[in-house]
């Protein structure tokens, strides 16, 4: 299957590890130019960097925040000026609003107004900015591709606090209106929800827990970051014709991860 990804110019957000990291990768097999956004790891992007380029991809790095809409702006400036409009954006990116995931044991009414504030700001408005930086090239080429990567948790709830999961449901009435309002200048938009992935923090849990949450799939095992990226680059390619609004599930996403009991 041809993808058409030669010399497409693909913004990866949040890049520098785990499903950005290997989507960076996959994009740089199909000879795309990948743009490697990163927060505070700025090593971690530099050496996706290398490994899309040893794949056979070219590969610039950049800054993002996304709780800090100029860096958005910035980061797509510098890649027109490089290698002209961009054609796919994978919003992947994700800020927790701290140094850490959310800690479930603290209840919904104790979370800070401003905290929810901070996340749907940067997850949600944040991730807005990004799509409206990239949307008037993808208008004028008359092509586009846009994946914007959720999680099973915006179905699935998580104990506590809530913000994250807010935010990340709120990708998929995005989704919808933005496949509306794109499609008729050929930009085609959807959203990836993947469920507990094998990433690098997923070593924290103990292997009868993986076990469990693998016997809980249809497959008898959970992705890993590759598996997810392999979706995801079909979306963002010229493979994908005219699929669009959608919210697609991968494998791992029947599985119940361990904060919502097993």
């Amino acid at each position: 299957m041809d993808t058409g990804m030669k010399g497409r110019v693909v913004l990866v957000t949040g890049a520098s590890k785990g499903i950005g990291a290997a989507t960076a990768r996959a994009f740089g097999a199909e000879q795309a130019r990948v743009v490697i956004t990163y927060h505070t790891d700025q090593a971690g992007a530099e050496t996706v960097a290398a490994s899309v380029e040893a794949a056979g991809g070219e590969a610039m790095v950049v800054p993002l925040r996304l709780a800090d809409a100029a860096t958005a702006t910035a980061a797509v400036g510098a890649v027109t000026e490089r290698w002209g409009d961009i054609d796919v954006l994978v919003a992947n990116a994700v800020d927790w609003g701290g140094d850490a995931p959310p800690d479930p044991s603290v209840r919904f009414e104790d979370v800070p107004l401003d905290h929810w504030h901070r996340m749907i700001g940067a997850n949600l408005i944040g991730t807005v900015a990004v799509i409206r930086s990239v949307l008037p090239g993808m208008r004028r080429n008359g092509w586009g591709r846009i994946v914007l990567i959720s999680s099973s948790v915006a179905e699935e709830g998580i104990p506590g606090p809530g913000p994250y999961g807010t935010a990340k449901s709120g990708l998929y009435g995005l989704s919808r209106s933005l496949a509306w309002e794109g499609g008729r200048d050929g930009i085609l938009v959807n959203v990836v929800a993947p469920g507990f992935t094998l990433t690098e923090t997923s070593a924290v849990f103990p292997q009868a827990v993986i076990a469990k949450l693998a016997a809980g799939t249809p497959t008898r095992r959970l992705s890993d970051p590759d598996d997810v990226a392999r979706l995801i680059v079909f979306l963002g390619s010229d493979a994908n014709r005219n699929l669009t609004g959608e919210v697609l599930r991968e494998g791992s996403s029947a599985a119940r991860a361990p904060h919502a009991g097993g």
